[in-house]
């Protein structure tokens, strides 16, 4: 005698991973790491233009990457609660509509299917059934455009650009002490265009785009940013 086997359900898994769910944090490390490079490496390339002495290089270098870290979280934590809180009266509003007139806002979700390419009938079950699941959840996603990937985390966007920005910032820090005092404008400047080249082809690959294209377009802003530095570095001498 057989034994009958049942019949499970197939479960759906999803094939591959999409990118856009590491922009959340992706953005930040990104913005701090370039930035900590860039800012701290024009400010030694332009303080090195100025005849500076070792020491006054470090101070200015270690001053510039402790205030650049400040900022950067606290600037990233000011605007991702500004867009968390956002969010959240967007959210406040669509559960008092829901509350306030439920068929209106079922009628409503079955229209933006319908603008999508559903045929009305099927719209209007799709609308049904995800109200009943999870009305909120589907006017979150479907009509203000809000996802679990997309979502806002303050203290976590600090963090990593503070922390990309240290990192970053490192880099030039430590080649103006060891580098030869008469060449550190120059070696701090090439050290930091390769530098900046491999994050902008890393953040590229990253992001799915081109990583030559990366790495030329953080490289040429950032030798602009460095040129104009140590041209006002060079024409005020020691009062930079």
């Amino acid at each position: 005698m057989r034994r009958a086997v049942s019949q499970q359900p197939a479960v759906y898994r999803r094939p591959h991973e999409h990118r856009s769910g590491r922009t959340s944090w992706l953005r930040a490390a990104v913005l701090g790491a370039n930035d900590g490079i860039l800012s701290t490496a024009g400010l030694l390339v332009g303080v090195a233009s100025a005849a500076a002495s070792r020491n006054e290089l470090w101070i200015a270098g270690l001053a510039g990457l402790i205030a650049g870290a400040m900022s950067m979280a606290a600037g990233e934590y000011v605007s991702v609660s500004s867009q968390a809180d956002a969010e959240k009266a967007d959210l406040d509003i669509e559960r008092r509509e829901l509350a306030a007139n439920p068929e209106g806002e079922r009628r409503e979700l079955a229209a933006i299917y319908v603008e999508r390419g559903l045929d009305p009938d099927l719209a209007s079950k799709v609308a049904t059934q995800l109200t009943r699941h999870d009305a909120l959840a589907a006017h979150a996603r479907d009509e203000i455009g809000l996802t679990p990937t997309s979502q806002p985390r303050p203290v976590q966007a600090a963090f990593a650009s503070a922390a990309a920005f240290t990192a970053g910032a490192f880099v030039p820090l430590l080649v103006s002490v060891t580098a030869p005092l008469h060449l550190v404008a120059r070696v701090v400047a090439g050290t930091s265009l390769v530098a900046l080249a491999i994050l902008g082809a890393i953040a590229a690959a990253a992001g799915g785009a081109t990583p030559l294209r990366g790495a030329v377009r953080v490289t040429f802003w950032g030798a602009l940013a460095m040129a104009f530095t140590a041209a006002v570095g060079t024409l005020f001498g020691t009062n930079v």
